[in-house]
């Protein structure tokens, strides 16, 4: 009687989510439904600080002892983990922030992805829009990332707009010195600002589930302006609902979403994921 054989023993991957309200996350969905069709077990964890009462540190010490190959950091944690941390990838150094955690050889190594995963979502989705003043909403971690995002593909000048003003000239100033004098400006008041943009990028929380909102003016929108956002709990922001209303060309922070996570994903595991299906795993999630 011949016998099937035994398949050989899962690789287990553990990793995780930490941030602020991410019950909606869609990346442990995504990073676990790639790991199972690339043959890997992989447990990711939620840790969200909204229910649970523990410091950014005390998290990252129990996943570093329980064998963790690392984690993902969302909102409000990008800045504060730097802090945490014993290397920086050159992206991450440069922008301050960080998004993934890498345990390796007892050391934590912190990385951005979320610019390159701005980036190309931009590239895919909109190569041909005009880009020669682009208005930034938010100077946090995330805007950070966004910013260095914008230049890189071929921003003229972009404006920043922030409640914390001190914020948003620390990014301007930052930005200024790795693109160009002059690039980067603090916007003044979006009234007056409005008429002349070609794009408005959302980079703040407000439209999240628990930060409800619209992050941009309705009444500023036109119909030749586009608009992005990087929220993507929900996907339809109150600011893409106007938008689309107003006639705008729309990007939703699903792309930025799948992108940062196909190289999150590259990190953590060692493994090199297929885009489009991990593109595919968000889309099943619901619209």
């Amino acid at each position: 009687m011949q016998h099937d054989p035994v398949p050989p023993r899962q690789r287990v991957v553990r990793a995780g989510l930490v941030g602020r309200g991410i019950g909606g996350s869609r990346t442990p969905a995504m990073h676990m439904a790639e790991g199972a069709a690339l043959g890997i077990a992989y447990d990711y964890t939620r840790f969200d600080m909204d229910e649970r009462p523990a410091t950014l540190a005390e998290v990252l010490a129990q996943a570093e002892a329980e064998g963790f190959a690392g984690l993902n950091v969302t909102f409000p944690y990008k800045v504060e983990v730097i802090g945490l941390l014993d290397a920086l990838s050159d992206n991450a150094r440069a922008l301050g922030a960080a998004n993934t955690v890498v345990f390796r050889d007892g050391r934590r190594h912190g990385h951005n992805t979320d610019m390159w995963g701005f980036a190309e979502s931009f590239r895919r989705g909109m190569a041909d829009a005009p880009t020669g003043d682009v208005l930034l909403l938010g100077a946090g971690g995330a805007g950070m990332a966004v910013g260095h995002a914008l230049m890189s593909v071929g921003t003229g000048t972009l404006w920043i707009h922030d409640t914390d003003g001190a914020r948003a000239e620390a990014l301007a100033g930052d930005l200024a010195a790795r693109f160009g004098a002059g690039r980067a400006r603090v916007a003044p008041d979006l009234a007056g600002l409005a008429p002349g943009l070609d794009g408005v990028v959302n980079a703040t929380p407000v439209g999240m589930d628990k930060l409800p909102g619209c992050a941009f003016p309705p009444a500023l929108l036109r119909p030749d302006l586009w608009v992005a956002d990087i929220v993507y709990f929900p996907l339809e922001t109150a600011l893409l609902a106007a938008a689309r209303a107003a006639g705008c060309r729309v990007l939703p922070g699903s792309g930025m979403a799948v992108f940062q996570a196909v190289r999150a994903f590259e990190l953590l595991t060692g493994l090199a994921p297929d885009p489009d299906r991990m593109r595919a795993t968000f889309e099943s999630l619901g619209p």
